[in-house]
């Protein structure tokens, strides 16, 4: 069974652990504790192949920053999320991104831009299409979510998933020479 290391990133509050719960476990996390790291394994199903998600919650806030270097060296794909409720979560993904994409020392890595809380719409600061530019600007995937209803929460992983399967099949094979038998003399 393949696996698959998926990290989770955006600043404290913007609902990362729970979207990541409810896509793990079902259940909406109604109060904000801030986490540290916290770490989920959950199989699925994807165009009949099984797959193994270990998903890595990470911590937003300033204090644990320097944890993410290593989170972002070994992820396969991001999940970068922000709250349509709050401008500052939006801007801070450009920091994150680019920090992504120097230690991964590449231009293009498996990304979904996630604009969590669309049941919140009254209190809504972010358009949709400042998320929809940005989404382009990444040259990513772009979802609108919601944890407590469980709106796009699957779509998300999955979408991530083939994304890591696209990127590692269009990776051109190594050829490797024959092997001989060596001799000593």
């Amino acid at each position: 069974m393949r696996e698959y290391k998926i990290v989770v990133l955006g600043s404290g509050g913007v609902g990362k652990s729970a979207v990541t719960v409810q896509f793990v476990q079902g259940i909406f996390v109604e109060k904000y504790d801030p986490t540290i790291e916290d770490c989920y394994r959950k199989q699925i199903e994807i165009n009949g192949v099984q797959c193994m998600l270990e998903i890595l919650d990470t911590a937003g806030t300033e204090q644990f920053t320097a944890m993410r270097d290593l989170y972002m060296k070994n992820g396969q794909g991001f999940v970068l999320v922000y709250s349509i409720t709050s401008q500052a979560t939006f801007n801070d993904l450009h920091e994150l991104r680019d920090q992504i994409l120097r230690i991964k020392d590449a231009s293009d890595v498996p990304m979904v831009l996630v604009g969590n809380k669309c049941d919140l719409e009254d209190e809504r600061v972010v358009s949709k299409d400042q998320g929809q530019t940005l989404s382009k600007h990444f040259a990513c995937t772009f979802m609108e979510a919601s944890a407590k209803l469980r709106v796009n929460v699957q779509e998300i992983f999955f979408d991530l998933v083939r994304q890591i399967n696209k990127k590692v099949s269009d990776k051109p094979k190594r050829v490797t020479k024959e092997k001989k038998p060596c001799t000593l003399l």
